[in-house]
């Protein structure tokens, strides 16, 4: 195995434990010493490959961040190229998902993604809750990541259907992506708490209801 490979595989296994200790216990009570020993590797190479724990979890933050962001826009089609759009009110700059066309089709997916993703990294989902918006630093770079990149994406779909006429036309689209990110969140950290036997797909239906009736109401 190359070096560069060998020490990657590393900071993956850094990153992996951070992430569960520092979603259990805290970021303060979270040592260097228990994250190596998570880790299965010397003290002294956790700060070879990282400067301070709190470098770890700056760049912990990041790496999830954007794993995050990416899956959301994936569900959109944001990277996605558009065929030109023919004149009209109707016409949507996203294709049909769930059943439902347009940016409301596309926001119906990304609650999806998201919810899907969280069930799937529900310890990265503990420790936004937890910590990420604490006051100062790298956590104040992280909660700003996080409205760029991933309620960004919800942000830009809200902007996409106020325009088509599908959302009301006074709609706060920034506080109504991040109120969408959040409730997304925090329902599906209860969900993977304490109604793990749910199936996905009905805690999303019963999000959506609530959503539609919100937002276009």
């Amino acid at each position: 195995m190359a070096i560069s490979t060998r020490r990657e595989v590393t900071r993956q296994r850094l990153l992996d434990a951070a992430v569960g200790l520092i979603a259990d216990q805290g970021f303060t009570a979270t040592t260097v010493d228990q994250i190596a020993e998570r880790a299965g590797v010397a003290k002294g190479t956790v700060y070879y490959n990282f400067r301070s724990k709190a470098a770890l979890f700056s760049t912990l933050l990041e790496y999830g961040i954007e794993r995050m962001a990416s899956r959301l826009r994936e569900a959109a089609d944001l990277d996605v190229p558009q065929p030109p759009a023919s004149p009209g009110p109707t016409e949507a700059p996203y294709g049909t998902r769930g059943g439902t066309p347009g940016p409301l089709g596309a926001l119906e997916s990304v609650v999806g993604a998201e919810l899907a993703f969280i069930g799937e990294h529900e310890a990265f989902a503990r420790l936004l809750i937890a910590e990420t918006w604490r006051a100062g630093g790298d956590w104040q770079q992280a909660a700003r990541l996080i409205r760029e990149r991933a309620v960004g994406v919800i942000a830009e779909i809200l902007r996409s259907a106020v325009a088509r006429g599908d959302l009301r036309a006074d709609l706060d689209t920034e506080m109504a992506a991040s109120a969408v990110f959040g409730m997304v969140l925090t329902v599906a950290l209860d969900w993977r708490a304490l109604q793990p036997a749910r199936p996905l797909a009905e805690i999303h239906a019963t999000l959506m209801d609530l959503l539609r009736g919100r937002l276009t109401g």
